[in-house]
């Protein structure tokens, strides 16, 4: 979950351990506001992966543990 303070474009990468892209879950332009994002990981193996949030103003990046 996010909060976007106002509108603009995002992005939201999650990459694998070697720093390869992976899946690409949002990118375009969003209205200011909370937003949750789930995504289907049925193709990606159980481990850790990277997920990068992008706008305008910022960009961070944190780690996500998937167990299946």
């Amino acid at each position: 979950a996010f909060d976007l303070p106002e509108s603009g474009k995002v992005k939201l990468t999650v990459f694998d351990v070697l720093g390869r892209e992976v899946k690409t879950l949002l990118n375009g332009r969003r209205n200011a506001g909370s937003y949750e994002v789930s995504f289907d990981a049925s193709d990606l193996a159980s481990g850790v992966y990277i997920y990068r949030l992008s706008t305008q103003q910022r960009a961070l990046a944190r780690r996500m543990l998937l167990v299946k």
